[in-house]
């Protein structure tokens, strides 16, 4: 079996952060690891606090996972401080890792910032140059290029300046009223559009980390780059679809749609 490390926060109420991208990893055929770079206290309506782990221990975790069962690919997303960034920058360049995916979360879909603001520059010198491909919404996109984003052109235009600035891959997600459900790959000098179906589901919470996680572990598995996006495209769209409601604000999706089995059966009613 394929394996992949998500590096990122805790979200204690499962919709977003590690949880959501260990049961991403599952239902898209890898083994998920999993090493925890904040606690945060938060739920569908909103964050109320974040408690960082000593990059020291981080790079423990690191280590640990590397030297006994090697990750085929890796995710990162919510690195809230520029110390941790630098632990994992660090950890990843000794170990050589591969097939890696940033999700650069500085905002949550309740709207509660989760990266101090002196941490983006150390995020664009240190870890962006290391990956394969970085994920950013359109907020985000507009911070790491520097450029304003009101039509399909600028998605372009903040892609390439990202790609060319450090190196990587860049996929602009259109789910902010720009280009509705579209997404923007730019690799290599090109510019590709992923189109999306609008699913009419307020229940949005942890789309970011469930798409860079669903990429990370088809790239584990050795599909190319745009294979690896549209499968995990096609993957949340199912999810969202599936109309899972819980929480009193933007829920969490239905990461778990399309299992089937003898243990996901519930108790007949009698």
């Amino acid at each position: 079996m394929k394996t992949a490390l998500t590096i990122a926060g805790s979200d204690c109420s499962g919709g977003a952060g590690i949880q959501a991208d260990l049961k991403t990893m599952t239902m898209n055929g890898v083994y998920g690891m999993s090493a925890i770079t904040a606690l945060t206290a938060q739920n569908t309506t909103g964050v109320t606090g974040i408690m960082e782990v000593p990059p020291d221990f981080l790079r423990q975790q690191l280590d640990m996972i590397f030297s006994d069962i090697r990750p085929d690919a890796v995710k990162i997303g919510m690195v809230s401080g520029g110390p941790l960034i630098e632990a994992i920058a660090q950890a990843l360049t000794d170990w050589k890792a591969e097939h890696i995916v940033v999700d650069p979360v500085m905002v949550a879909t309740s709207g509660s910032a989760l990266m101090e603001t002196e941490a983006v520059s150390v995020l664009k010198a240190r870890l962006l140059p290391l990956a394969d491909l970085v994920t950013p919404n359109i907020p985000e996109a507009e911070v790491l290029s520097g450029l304003t984003i009101r039509s399909r052109g600028d998605m372009e235009a903040a892609a390439r300046a990202i790609s060319q600035a450090h190196g990587c891959a860049v996929l602009v997600k259109g789910g902010h009223s720009v280009s509705d459900a579209d997404d923007l790959l730019y690799a290599d000098g090109q510019a590709r559009w992923f189109p999306g179906k609008r699913i009419d589901n307020p229940n949005t919470h942890g789309t970011g980390c469930t798409l860079s996680s669903a990429i990370a572990s088809n790239l584990a598995k050795g599909f190319t780059l745009e294979e690896s996006i549209q499968r995990a495209k096609d993957y949340i769209s199912g999810a969202l679809s599936a109309m899972l409601d819980l929480g009193k604000g933007s829920g969490p999706m239905a990461h778990n749609f399309a299992l089937r089995g003898i243990f996901a059966e519930e108790k007949e009613s009698v």
